[in-house]
């Protein structure tokens, strides 16, 4: 039961300490108590727990132009931060997580600005004409969980064409000719929106949509061990980049609920190294998919057995994909 309301305003804009903070948020938050976290990210692309980094975004242009590249550890697609961006987070028990009064609290303080946003898809909010302008994406871990999400006030749209590099099957199944042409930045719809309004208004509505009043509250200290720990991890190279090994096979196919493509390296008759890249909004479905697979036999009988049985859309899907494949 939610006892107690607490909200943190990040003072960074540093995306490996934002999502360090994140995770260690996650960790460490009470059992009565729910967290917002309002934050934002300068010149970020972050991509999915399981995405290719080298299929998701246009990495040369992102080193000439200073860009980061940050993982986070949610499931979901990539996306672009500036400072015209904010990003939101909700932090508590599972057993208080409760998406519907989570995605009120954002449709609420919309609504107080003059913008009626709509709940659409697996993990959108769109406004005028169904134009997107915020994403989400969700954790649980160690009975805590996460709902965080976009919102587009004034973002950079060039920007986020330039270095977004959506497959092809995604923006058809979504038909559209361009990421730029199904977002809008909510200034567009009410000019005198700001972030700073924004941000408050979610406070505001965090606090009707429970009926308890937030406490402001201050985060960790720089200093704690912890966080310092998580700050190294979301900074690596490793956590961001992931292999770039040489694989053997190689297949993939987008299916309603998201993309996925296979890697695997063959010694033998064995499987010996995999990749699951997938911008499911599952990520612990694709992560055991990854460790079923590796060290199993290379056929596709094997293969096909291996396939988790967690979700039986997915694998339905992934054993009749492995099914079609010249193996």
């Amino acid at each position: 039961m939610i006892k107690n309301l607490a909200v943190i305003k990040g003072n960074s804009t540093d995306p490996f300490f934002n999502l360090a903070l994140e995770r260690y948020l996650l960790e460490t938050v009470d059992e009565d108590t729910a967290l917002l976290y309002v934050w934002q990210n300068a010149n970020t692309v972050v991509i999915g727990r399981n995405q290719n980094p080298r299929k998701e975004c246009d990495l040369g242009l992102l080193k000439k132009d200073g860009v980061k590249l940050a993982r986070r550890l949610s499931g979901g697609g990539a996306v672009y931060h500036d400072l015209g961006n904010l990003n939101f987070t909700f932090l508590m028990a599972e057993e208080n997580y409760d998406l519907g009064r989570q995605f009120d609290v954002i449709i609420r303080a919309c609504g107080a600005l003059g913008i009626e946003a709509v709940r659409s898809g697996r993990n959108d909010l769109t406004a005028r004409d169904g134009r997107k302008f915020s994403g989400n994406a969700f954790y649980k871990s160690h009975g805590k969980a996460y709902h965080h999400g976009t919102l587009l006030v004034s973002a950079d749209k060039e920007k986020m064409t330039r270095y977004l590099t959506p497959s092809k099957a995604k923006l058809e199944s979504k038909s559209v000719d361009s990421v730029r042409s199904r977002v809008a930045d909510l200034n567009e719809l009410v000019p005198d929106v700001t972030v700073g309004k924004l941000s408050d208004a979610l406070v505001r509505a965090f606090g009707e949509v429970y009926g308890i009043v937030p406490a402001s509250v201050e985060g960790p200290d720089a200093s704690d061990p912890r966080l310092a720990e998580l700050l190294e991890i979301q900074e690596s190279r490793e956590w961001n980049m992931g292999s770039n090994i040489r694989f053997d096979f190689s297949f993939g196919e987008r299916f309603g609920w998201g993309e996925i493509e296979i890697e695997l390296a063959v010694k033998g008759e064995t499987v010996k190294g995999v990749n699951v890249y997938s911008d499911a909004m599952d990520p612990e479905y694709i992560s055991e998919l990854k460790e079923r697979l590796t060290g199993c036999a290379f056929g596709k009988e094997e293969l096909i057995r291996r396939v988790p049985d967690q979700d039986p859309r997915k694998a339905a899907d992934i054993r009749d994909l492995i099914g079609r494949q010249e193996i």
